[in-house]
């Protein structure tokens, strides 16, 4: 009499209907509730153009030696050697037609950061308010 043997095999297979009736009655969830939602508007304020193009900026420029240069790009731009004295007076002057002209303070990377500090504090002194540094996009 022969035995008939019966193998018993595991199910290694994933029974993925239950997780298919969870994905179906999520999207009919989010079908359902997504007309229902407000989206976001974002009012933006408005900004009024204007005739005037912006002001350039005064370039007040510290060579190595110590030499205070300003250049004024809307005067033509030539570079004028000046005094700390003038240099402030003639910031003055300029500031006095438009006043709303940024005054931008750069040097040469081997002048001392201490000397950039006192000239922009002698322009802020001075009643000066838009002081800023002149900087140069690195290459990296």
């Amino acid at each position: 009499m022969e035995q008939r043997r019966r193998r018993f095999t595991t199910m290694s297979q994933i029974n993925v209907v239950p997780y298919i009736d969870v994905m179906l009655v999520l999207l009919v969830i989010f079908m359902v509730t997504a007309p229902m939602m407000n989206p976001g508007m974002v009012d933006l304020p408005e900004v009024s153009k204007s005739s005037e193009p912006p002001a350039q900026p005064l370039e007040v420029t510290i060579k190595v030696g110590g030499n205070v240069v300003l250049i004024d790009r809307e005067v033509g731009g030539s570079a004028r050697s000046v005094s700390e004295s003038e240099l402030v007076r003639e910031v003055k002057a300029a500031l006095e037609k438009k006043r709303e002209r940024p005054v931008v303070v750069g040097a040469d990377r081997r002048v001392e950061y201490g000397q950039v500090m006192r000239i922009m504090d002698l322009l802020q002194s001075q009643g000066v308010a838009r002081v800023g540094l002149l900087t140069r996009p690195g290459t990296h």
